[in-house]
C-alpha cells in the first residue's frame, strides 16, 4: 500500500481520481487547497490490484454441470414455476447463461454458423448487468468463471 499526492488544477481533480481509481484499488481522496488556493491537492492511499485468475476452460468452467437437455428443463421450469412479472433469482440467470454458453460452444465445434453464439452473448450480459460488474471482459467467460465457482459451491 503506498500514499499518492497530487497538485493540480481542481477541474482536473475529478479525472485524475477516476484514472487513480482505474489503475489502482484506491481509498477515499482527500481534497485540500493549496496554500495559494490557486490548486488543488489530492491525497490517496492506494495499493496494486491483484492478478486476475486466469479464465476457466469451457471443460473446466462444466465439468460438473448436467447435460443440457437437464438444465434446459431446469431453466423452462424455473420460468414457469414463476408468476409473470416475478423477479428470478441469480441463479436462474447464471444457469440460463450457461447452458447457452454450453450449446454455442457446441455449434462452434460443430462448424454451424447459426445465432446461438449471440444469443449466448446476451445472456452473459444479462448476467453481468444484474452482478453490475465493473469489469470489461468477454461475457461469456464471465459466465464460465463464475458457473465453476457457483458448481464448486453446490
Amino acid at each position: 500500500m503506498f500514499e499518492i499526492r497530487i497538485i493540480c488544477d481542481p477541474h482536473e481533480a475529478d479525472s485524475i481520481t477516476h484514472t487513480l481509481a482505474e489503475a489502482f484499488t484506491t481509498g477515499p481522496v482527500r481534497q485540500h487547497a493549496t496554500r495559494d488556493g490557486k490548486r488543488t491537492r489530492l491525497y490517496v492511499t492506494a495499493d496494486h490490484r491483484p492478478k486476475p485468475e486466469p479464465w476457466p476452460t469451457p471443460d473446466e468452467a462444466y465439468a460438473l454441470a448436467p447435460s443440457i437437455i437437464r438444465e434446459i428443463g431446469w431453466t423452462a421450469r424455473a420460468a414457469a414455476e414463476k408468476p409473470f412479472g416475478t423477479r428470478l433469482p441469480r441463479d436462474f440467470w447464471l444457469r440460463k447463461a450457461a447452458v447457452l454458453d454450453r450449446i454455442a460452444l457446441k455449434d462452434e465445434a460443430d462448424g454451424f454458423t447459426g445465432d446461438a453464439a449471440d444469443v449466448a452473448t446476451v445472456a452473459a450480459q444479462r448476467l453481468m448487468d444484474l452482478d453490475d460488474v465493473g469489469v470489461i471482459c468477454d461475457p461469456r467467460h464471465y459466465v464460465r468463471q463464475q458457473y465453476a465457482q457457483w458448481a464448486k459451491n453446490q
